[in-house]
């Protein structure tokens, strides 16, 4: 009896070392990831940019856009603009005169209600948080690292023509944080502790 009791003890210490041990080593499958989709008519950059470059400006028209993925009426994250969102857009500033702008462009606003633009956004963005479970757990040391891509295009159409295209983003997205806090939990009372002296 009392030999199996030393035996259970001994194997509890174990158990409780190796727990420890795992916690303290790493364990990065218990620290928070996210994932993000945003239009996921696509899955990559390339596939969303072969879509856009289908458009032909002065041939495909609004209702041609549906089966492309840029359909604004049914895509998500698609902003209709107004002609005035239009000057506000390629016109931020006094600097840039209606002259300076592409022709296309000009016709749109020019228009006026004639035209209008469609502004979409794509993409996916993953994050995930790795190291040490009780290090990030008590704010000493947050790793993260951040991957996805991101798409945007911009479409006018005057009279349901597209007559204009535009378009930019992230082909790949790849960011790594690594912060340290000596302090840990006491790091984040910085910003407090001088609005309570206040």
């Amino acid at each position: 009896w009392v030999h199996r009791r030393v035996r259970c003890r001994v194997t509890l210490r174990q158990l409780t070392l190796g727990l420890l041990t795992t916690v303290l080593c790493g364990c990065g499958g218990l620290l928070p990831r996210s994932d993000q989709s945003v239009n996921v008519t696509w899955k990559s950059f390339d596939e969303a940019k072969a879509a856009f470059d289908r458009i032909q400006p002065g041939f495909t028209s609004v209702s041609d856009l549906e089966p492309l993925g840029f359909d604004p009426y049914t895509s998500p994250n698609t902003t209709i603009l107004t002609y005035l969102d239009v000057i506000k857009y390629f016109m931020p500033n006094q600097s840039i005169r209606l002259d300076d702008l592409d022709p296309a462009v000009q016709a749109c606003i020019r228009a006026r209600n004639a035209c209008r633009g469609f502004r979409m956004s794509a993409g996916e963005t993953h994050s995930k948080r790795h190291g040490s479970v009780v290090l990030d757990l008590f704010n000493f040391r947050r790793r993260a690292t951040q991957s996805g891509w991101q798409f945007t295009a911009l479409l006018l159409a005057h009279d349901d023509r597209i007559t204009y295209k535009l378009w930019g983003g992230q082909p790949k997205l790849d960011g790594r944080t690594d912060r340290r806090n000596p302090l840990g939990p006491l790091q984040s009372m910085d910003d407090v502790l001088p609005a309570v002296v206040q």
